[in-house]
């Protein structure tokens, strides 16, 4: 198992654990010199910038990546897998260490049932076989933060083997499509974790943190099925979801609560398997997908320049975005696995092989943990689609982003806005905001009560859209004021009298005329501009639908005849012409015609004399 790092956090005798984007460090072994000595003897392909494996390169049509994942899940129990000790993240060190722990002469193992459920529950969640009959191993190697000198594990014969995980891969030219793949499970065993190896460089001296000894583990062995980062991340990011959702794991990586080792390998399809990596160690989906990436890259251009993968373990430095070799592999290690004398096999039952007046309190029933299974990701998001008409990648977005889904349902019980407005404005708004200032959601000072009360102001007409995203922004400043007071102190009402808005319409085409003209000849832009400038008129008050039905009404008998006048104003040149229009639309049409482009109106008489019929006459325009 791997010890993480940590550095020197403040003066004094206390110790900071050093994380990177959010996540713990972890590595094996002191260090052997600066970051820079380290990568200074790696080639010039290892230290160059990271690129996507999916970006088409030189040769690359020519290899195909296979990428395996062996995930480490801290169990959500109050106590360790074998002993008593309480498990509690950032505990002053070595606070929570039995005599087991420390592996004093004369102690024993006692299997900690709730350990034993979770990969149960774990197993049946991800289609495994669950082996009613499961064995514990000891595996040995020294290392400092090991005190038996060996882990107890399940090699020969685990908990639970031959599962399968679904996960959605987004693609399409706006990645709005998810294209559904599957990964096979290996097998998940319940293990011991080792505890923490803190290595202070300036004093070139290590000390040893005991709490996270005998922790209990549960690693998730993936196929190589995976082709890449993405793929890679995204079957992560659901496993992640799913732990979280049965409730075995908290699964979180700034804890140190999931870790990942990839193994990686590229080849010439339809050639055998080439040499493996490992990078251990992952403790962020982001770097994840990022160092598989960048190995596969390295791998390929080691190659084509006529270079070897060795087999070896790689760390992922994330400053730089590359991979840096830790240790060599060719000579394979050997743990001298051997079955675990005090511990007996675990067996497990269902209802048929369940003994006949077995204590429950004994025994585990596999069909029991079966019928308490929640809801898992998969699920919730047909659900989701079904219940509320949502796209399907919308589904996913709200299940991946931490707390998001518990918000959207929040405001979906408090408000009485339609659920696709709903999420609307908590995945393009409310997201938005959160990603702009790098916050999660229970960090956001909008509450699902205040935009539930924003959206059935919006929902019932009372502002427009425009105006309730100004409101949100002012809510966002976190001054403790309602969506009601904002309204009203800054008068963001929509317009309610009909007549006032209509007069607003008319004054603006007829200040407008060439927009109108524009309209007529079939613009059909040109009606926005013209909802634009109603709005600037009223402050943003009026309901764009509103003014819109209110100009349609007006521009069907306002400039019904505008271009047939102006052609006949031009031919115009003696006597007099009478059209069959009302005076008020040959007025405007023929200002328009007056009024060369971007200049004021000519002066002309405010009306022109009609002729009983109530239309114009035009005197001559000549002298």
């Amino acid at each position: 198992m791997a010890a993480p790092v940590l550095r020197w956090g403040c003066r004094g005798r206390r110790w900071a654990l050093a994380c990177v984007d959010g996540g713990s460090c972890y590595r094996r072994g002191p260090p052997t010199g600066s970051t820079c000595d380290r990568i200074r003897g790696q080639s010039s392909v290892a230290q160059q910038p990271l690129h996507t494996a999916q970006k088409p390169r030189k040769g690359e049509h020519k290899w195909a990546a296979v990428v395996g994942l062996e995930i480490h899940a801290q169990i959500s129990s109050n106590s360790k897998l074998f002993s008593g000790s309480q498990v509690h993240f950032s505990a002053p060190p070595n606070s929570l260490v039995s005599f087991f722990d420390a592996s004093l002469p004369g102690t024993l193992p006692v299997l900690n049932r709730r350990c034993v459920e979770a990969a149960v529950m774990t197993g049946l969640a991800l289609n495994c076989h669950i082996n009613k009959k499961s064995l514990f191993d000891r595996k040995h190697y020294f290392y400092a933060d090991l005190p038996a000198g060996y882990q107890i594990t399940q090699q020969r014969l685990p908990i639970a083997v031959n599962g399968s995980l679904t996960y959605g891969i987004s693609a399409g030219k706006e990645r709005g499509q998810v294209i559904p793949k599957r990964v096979r499970v290996k097998q998940i065993q319940l293990e011991q974790d080792s505890g923490k190896s803190l290595h202070d460089d300036l004093r070139s001296q290590t000390l040893i943190d005991l709490n996270r000894a005998g922790v209990g583990l549960l690693e998730v062995v993936l196929e190589p099925d995976l082709s890449c980062g993405e793929e890679a991340a995204t079957a992560v990011r659901e496993l992640q979801l799913i732990l979280q959702a049965l409730g075995t794991s908290q699964a979180n990586m700034a804890e140190g609560q999931l870790r990942v080792d990839a193994n990686i390998s590229v080849h010439h399809p339809g050639q055998p398997l080439g040499v493996r990596t490992e990078v251990k160690n992952l403790n962020s989906i982001r770097f994840l997908a990022k160092a598989i990436d960048y190995e596969i890259q390295r791998q390929i251009s080691e190659l084509e320049n006529g270079g070897e993968i060795l087999n070896e373990t790689r760390s992922f430095h994330e400053k730089l975005g590359c991979t840096v070799s830790m240790r060599d592999k060719e000579a394979k290690q050997d743990y001298r696995f051997m079955p675990e004398p005090n511990l007996p096999p675990l067996l497990l039952y269902d209802a048929t092989s369940l003994p006949t007046g077995a204590d429950p309190q004994q025994v585990i029933n596999i069909d029991q943990i079966r019928e308490t299974l929640p809801e898992l990701p998969s699920v919730t998001r047909e659900r989701l689609v079904q219940q509320y008409g949502m796209l399907p990648e919308h589904s996913f977005t709200l299940l991946n982003e931490v707390g998001l889904l518990e918000f959207f349902q929040n405001v979906i019980k408090e408000t009485r806005a339609e659920p696709k407005k709903v999420t609307s404005w908590v995945l393009n708004i409310f997201l938005g905001y959160l990603k702009q200032e790098n916050l999660a959601v229970s960090e956001s000072p909008v509450t699902p009560s205040v935009l539930a009360e924003l959206l059935d102001l919006l929902d019932s007409r009372t502002i427009s859209s425009s105006a309730a995203k100004q409101v949100f922004e002012e809510l966002w400043k976190r001054e403790g004021k309602t969506p009601g007071q904002i309204v009203s102190e800054k008068q963001l009402e929509l317009m309610q009298d009909r007549g006032a808005l209509e007069q607003f319409c008319y004054s603006v085409m007829k200040d407008h005329p060439q927009v109108v003209m524009d309209v007529k000849k079939g613009n059909s832009r040109a009606i926005n501009k013209l909802i634009g400038l109603v709005r600037k008129a009223t402050l943003n008050r009026a309901d764009p639908a509103m003014i819109k039905e209110i100009l349609e009404k007006q521009l069907s008998t306002f400039c019904g005849m505008c271009e047939e006048h102006a052609r006949l104003l031009h031919r115009y040149t003696h006597g007099s012409v009478i059209c069959s229009l009302p005076s008020h639309h040959l007025y405007l049409a023929f200002l328009s015609m007056l009024s060369p482009p971007n200049s004021p109106p000519t002066t002309v008489p405010p009306l022109f004399p009609t002729d009983r019929r109530g239309c114009v006459m035009f005197p001559s325009l000549c002298p």
